[in-house]
């Protein structure tokens, strides 16, 4: 039988987070979830977590910066957009983030789909161009993004016949 773990007071609470904040940037959400648990007084979760946004230790902000610099070069920002929301930022949050990126989303979602299909796709391959579609928007490209991406690539693999 497993012994139950001992609830953290806020002071332990508080070394908890600033140890996982150490390793990484979480979000508000993710170190309530993981402090939650242990605490003995759930509004001791609250209270450390405010006290760290203060000292600027936690910050959704430079924590959205961080997980988008990380992850904008395999990902489109639907796909971006739902994490971020799964992380617990709000909607201004996640524009502002999104917007501060220097990120042309239509030449990566063309950069993809050419190391998906390095020698192109044929505009009558229909079945080619239908799972590079699904390729890139399960990437989380908008529909214009990846129809951007398909065109080029029928328009190189047109000229490399030549």
């Amino acid at each position: 039988m497993k012994k139950p773990k001992p609830e953290l007071t806020q002071a332990e609470l508080r070394r908890a987070a600033v140890d996982l904040l150490s390793r990484r940037d979480y979000s508000r959400r993710e170190l309530s979830r993981k402090l939650s648990p242990k605490a003995a007084d759930p509004d001791d979760v609250e209270t450390v977590l405010d006290d760290l946004a203060e000292r600027h230790w936690q910050s959704d902000e430079r924590f959205a910066e961080s997980f988008l610099n990380s992850r904008c070069q395999r990902y489109g920002p639907v796909r971006l957009q739902q994490e971020l929301r799964e992380k617990g930022l709000n909607a201004e949050q996640i524009q502002s983030a999104i917007a501060n990126l220097s990120v042309d989303w239509y030449e990566l979602a063309l950069d993809l789909a050419q190391r998906k299909c390095p020698g192109g796709v044929s505009p009558q391959d229909m079945r080619e161009r239908a799972r590079l579609y699904r390729f890139l928007a399960y990437r989380g490209f908008t529909g214009e993004q990846t129809s951007y991406a398909l065109e080029q690539l029928a328009i190189a693999e047109h000229s490399d016949s030549y």
